[in-house]
């Protein structure tokens, strides 16, 4: 099935509201294998929403609007829908009785023209809003297309979709939808050269959305029934797995924050931070993970100079030959936080995170990253170039993204790409 949303409302062009309701419906239909080929947002114009729709009928099965079935003049959209979809408006009793009540229960008094919100479809049906006053409606011509038409304010839409809409429209699908997320480390051109081909699959279909250093693939599989879509699903994810390798790190997962806590919890280790430039970021990412505190105990933020030194004992030698933001200090960092933590696995991160501050050969965006294993008495350090990406909170966000990384891949004793593995003990 193919689908168009569209939102009416002038607020919306004018940028006073922010419209959250494509964002939802896009996804919701997504979920149910219904690819959405255009998102409109159109003004309280009976004309040009009129075009639209006849526009949008010709070449979509399914029209989703929200917004328009307000009781002023310009709200129009019920009354012009009808129309193209050659369906006429009754008034309904019942509805205004409805509103009377929604009025009586907030100790308002209806106007004259609310009464144009009761008024319903006569061959299609309306849908009931038990959350505001304007019910929805649904229309359906002999073709087979339909129009759905809800609320613009958000919780209303919601809960008029989840409660009518949706399961409407599963029925019609006469199959199970099911969806996995891959989460994957990197950017949508390094993961389009590995497994590009495998995006124009029509079942399961494969989709992906970028984040900021990571990328997510949502495969989405129509089958009989749900243990056959789950297998499709998961068939597709192991091939990608197979072609992405170690950045793709887990499935269904909020953030990569909760696949370390994960897996450090199965593995019976615990992890430290030392952190210079990201600020306590690394740190504030793990404990948002329910249960964190199990494997996670101790988080330095050692932004001065002498942070590090007292409570990592940093040398202040070693800051002034090589620097604050340098390998040998980031080193110095992660062991100094397995030392005063007692946990297995640590990372140090220092870096220049900007706008200024820039050094001779090492630019804004130049963070080192260490890693220490208490288990095998080894360090990873790394480089990282992040100044391509010029505003602050990026290069932070990435920064800890990295070092999250750092502690999945030394937790499950995976290659560190682009790392330095020091031979020295601690």
């Amino acid at each position: 099935m193919t689908a168009e949303i569209i939102c009416v409302g002038t607020e919306l062009l004018l940028g006073d509201i922010l419209n959250t309701n494509a964002q939802f419906l896009s996804r919701e239909l997504a979920d149910l294998g219904i690819s959405v080929l255009h998102q409109h947002v159109i003004g309280d114009n009976v004309e040009r929403l009129r075009a639209l729709v006849t526009e949008a009928r010709a070449r979509s099965e399914l029209l989703v609007f929200s917004g328009g079935l307000g009781p002023t003049e310009d709200d129009l959209t019920k009354e012009t829908v009808a129309e193209a979809f050659g369906d006429t408006l009754r008034f309904d009793p019942e509805e205004w009785d409805k509103i009377l009540a929604f009025f009586a229960r907030t100790n308002r008094t209806p106007t004259p023209n609310n009464r144009k919100q009761a008024m319903v479809p006569v061959r299609g049906h309306k849908l009931p809003n038990a959350h505001g006053t304007a019910p929805g409606a649904w229309f359906e011509d002999e073709a087979g297309h339909c129009a759905v038409l809800m609320p613009g304010v958000p919780r209303e839409l919601k809960a008029m979709w989840a409660e009518d809409v949706r399961p409407a429209l599963e029925q019609r699908q006469n199959c199970v939808i099911h969806s996995r997320t891959l989460r994957v480390l990197g950017g949508e051109s390094s993961i389009a050269t590995k497994v590009g081909e495998l995006f124009h699959s029509e079942n399961p279909t494969i989709a992906i959305y970028c984040k900021v250093g990571e990328s997510e693939i949502r495969v989405t599989a129509r089958a009989a029934t749900a243990d056959q879509a789950e297998a499709a699903c998961m068939d597709r994810i192991a091939l990608l797995r197979q072609r992405l390798g170690d950045n793709a790190y887990d499935v269904d997962v909020p953030g990569l924050e909760y696949t370390v806590v994960r897996v450090l919890r199965e593995r019976g280790l615990h992890a430290a931070t030392a952190e210079s430039c990201t600020g306590g970021m690394v740190a504030e990412r793990l404990t948002n993970v329910p249960g964190s505190s199990e494997v996670f105990g101790y988080g330095f933020v050692t932004y001065a100079e002498a942070a590090k030194t007292q409570l990592l004992e940093v040398d202040p030698a070693l800051i002034q030959q090589y620097n604050v933001v340098s390998a040998e200090v980031a080193v110095a960092m992660a062991r100094g936080a397995v030392n005063a933590s007692g946990a297995e696995l640590a990372v140090g991160i220092t870096g220049l995170a900007g706008p200024g501050g820039a050094l001779p050969g090492k630019p804004v965006g130049t963070v080192y990253l260490a890693g220490a294993d208490r288990r095998s008495h080894r360090t990873w350090v790394m480089r990282l170039n992040l100044g391509g990406y010029q505003e602050r909170a990026i290069i932070r966000t990435r920064a800890a993204l990295y070092a999250l990384d750092l502690l999945r891949r030394m937790a499950l004793e995976l290659p560190v790409p682009d790392a330095e593995l020091l031979e020295e003990t601690f």
